[in-house]
């Protein structure tokens, strides 16, 4: 076992991503990310790995588009309103199962918005911004371990389902310094050889392209493509639940904000109320199925987002009617503090 360090979400992403086989790096520096960049500027070229300062966001994951397509592992950070630009290639990258990981540290938004942090950005990520029917793979750490862990995962996935992948954290979570144990990738390599473009030497050629003129050939890759997105749905969801065995009011909350809602929690059971927290660790595919579940059992759930309730949408899917739902949250500014919560709270459930 390794020894625990103190270390900024930001550099553990990136030490993670080198310890998963990352062979390149695009990136543009925007705040509150540019640490990963910084970090991998120094240390990819010392291993002869690949670091791309691109001259635009738009450049970024392009070249990613280019770097996968050879079966190399690429990887790309930005932040908000930079992934906003990066939307078309995302549709690109999943149309030619192109497996991508992408590492969005959320600021405020919309438009340039500011570099507060914020969880603005849950709707861009899960339903995307591109054309056409696909999905990325959404991954929300809450912790600076899991930054370590979810990157490890974040790779795998995208390899194993030849799919993006994003690893969506909001600012604090990427600037903020905790104690975390970079341990070597728990996960197996994933078989690119049938597919990568590497030189057509003693084999037939390949090709990997989105345009596809024939209307059959395009209904029957889409249709493969949902293939792979309903075994992602069974096979890939995960959450996190806390007290909610005997729980009549359930927080539902992703990433950091979460753990502030965990403290709520601890506050209402030392007061009798019986109070427990749910955290999507997959944002998709969404745990749907486990919510709907506990909404069988409990009273009402309060949805805590650092916006105006992105999430919520997916909650109130999973429980329909079988429960009462609240919410709090705002969009940008001091972040959402227990003191707010607990006051919010009281009035909803003296009602």
């Amino acid at each position: 076992m390794k020894d625990k360090e103190l270390l900024k979400g930001n550099i553990a992403i990136a030490r993670a991503a080198i310890n998963s086989g990352c062979s390149c790096y695009f990136g543009y520096p925007i705040t509150p990310q540019t640490e990963i960049g910084e970090f991998l500027s120094s240390e990819m070229p010392k291993r002869g790995l690949g670091y791309v300062c691109a001259e635009s966001e738009i450049g970024a994951i392009n070249m990613a588009l280019g770097a996968t397509s050879t079966g190399a592992k690429a990887l790309v950070s930005s932040s908000s309103c930079a992934i906003s630009l990066m939307q078309e290639a995302l549709s690109y990258a999943a149309s030619d199962e192109l497996p991508i990981v992408l590492i969005n540290v959320m600021r405020a938004g919309p438009g340039q918005g500011h570099i507060y942090p914020c969880q603005g950005d849950y709707n861009q990520a899960t339903i995307g911004g591109g054309n056409g029917d696909y999905r990325t793979i959404v991954l929300a750490p809450s912790s600076v371990q899991e930054c370590v862990d979810m990157t490890y995962r974040a790779f795998y996935l995208s390899q194993k389902y030849r799919n993006p992948a994003i690893l969506l954290l909001d600012g604090m979570l990427g600037q903020m310094s905790e104690g975390a144990v970079i341990n070597e990738n728990p996960y197996p390599e994933v078989d690119n050889s049938t597919w990568r473009l590497d030189g057509a030497k003693g084999r037939k050629s390949r090709e990997i392209h989105s345009l596809e003129p024939s209307q059959d050939k395009l209904n029957r890759h889409i249709f493969e493509m949902n293939k792979k997105y309903q075994l992602l749905e069974k096979e890939e969801v995960d959450w996190e639940e806390y007290i909610c065995e005997d729980a009549q009011y359930i927080i539902t909350s992703f990433g950091t904000m979460a753990r502030s809602a965990k403290a709520v929690v601890n506050y209402y059971r030392q007061k009798g109320l019986k109070f427990g927290l749910f955290r999507p660790k997959t944002l998709y595919p969404f745990p749907y199925a486990r919510l709907r579940e506990l909404a069988q059992k409990t009273k009402r759930f309060i949805d805590i987002e650092m916006n105006l309730g992105q999430m919520l949408k997916d909650v109130r899917l999973s429980i329909l009617s079988n429960a009462q739902i609240s919410f709090i949250g705002k969009p940008v500014g001091d972040w959402l503090k227990e003191s707010e919560m607990i006051s919010a709270i009281d009035n909803i459930i003296k009602d």
